[in-house]
């Protein structure tokens, strides 16, 4: 997409150029994202990044919202119950920058489709799925593309409510997150490992247990979860806005 900047694109980043300078904000506009996942974290990040001044971004989710998804999901609102997850971000994203250029793929991503989302076409990938097979997978693929190809993966951030516990650091030295100790554990067995360093979102707060019945929030759309846990707007926000804080300050570093 030809990166021409529209006067309403103008006035929504003065803001930005005046803190960071017309340089930094033409990196960032030009910059181009892939968001594997946009549940609770990865759809705050999509936002954070187009509010910050990324016009280029990927989504990928075979999701559609459902109720279960309003209490922390930014697209899912009462009016937007059983529309294609992607589709939604897409058309808010839109609201915010008619000019960005939104790509949704409603697909999920598994070592079976990982080609077609032509990975090495992206500055920056961006790890939010659940699935620990796929997010394993996803991290190897990743970390072995060439290294001007920046990945950054968020660990688990259901179960949690104090959001001054989130941290960012390598993904070895990630303490006290069980989808962490899960994926280093897979490596292992399996003797197959991220060919690079990468960095993590993650929370230093031991995880909750889940207090309430689970059966309280199957419905039409989430019913083929395997397990559901409980999760707050305020972490699973915040996880996301950090992603896009590190995207952002890797362009302009």
């Amino acid at each position: 997409m030809e990166n021409k900047i529209t006067t309403m694109e103008q006035g929504m980043q003065r803001r930005t150029e005046l803190l960071l300078g017309k340089d930094n904000l033409e990196k960032i506009q030009s910059a181009r994202v892939l968001i594997f996942g946009v549940g609770g974290v990865g759809s705050w990040c999509a936002e954070g990044l187009v509010r910050s001044g990324v016009r280029n971004i990927t989504i990928v989710d075979s999701d559609r919202v459902c109720a279960s998804n309003c209490n922390r999901q930014l697209m899912a609102t009462s009016r937007t119950i059983g529309e294609v997850k992607v589709d939604a971000l897409r058309q808010r994203l839109l609201e915010i920058n008619p000019d960005a250029n939104i790509i949704a793929y409603q697909k999920i991503y598994q070592a079976e489709t990982a080609e077609e989302f032509h990975m090495e076409e992206y500055d920056f990938i961006i790890d939010a799925i659940d699935s620990l097979k796929d997010k394993a997978d996803l991290i190897l693929r990743a970390t072995a593309l060439p290294k001007h190809i920046t990945f950054v993966s968020s660990m688990g951030a259901a179960l949690r409510r104090d959001p001054f516990m989130i941290r960012k650091t390598e993904f070895w030295k990630v303490d006290g997150d069980p989808l962490a100790r899960c994926l280093r554990k897979r490596f292992k067995k399996n003797k197959t490992f991220p060919q690079r360093k990468f960095m993590c979102v993650y929370s230093e707060e031991k995880p909750m247990q889940n207090m309430g019945d689970q059966r309280l929030v199957e419905d039409e759309w989430c019913s083929n979860k395997a397990q559901i846990n409980g999760s707050l707007c305020h972490i699973t926000a915040s996880f996301g806005m950090a992603i896009a804080g590190i995207v952002i300050n890797h362009i302009i570093d």
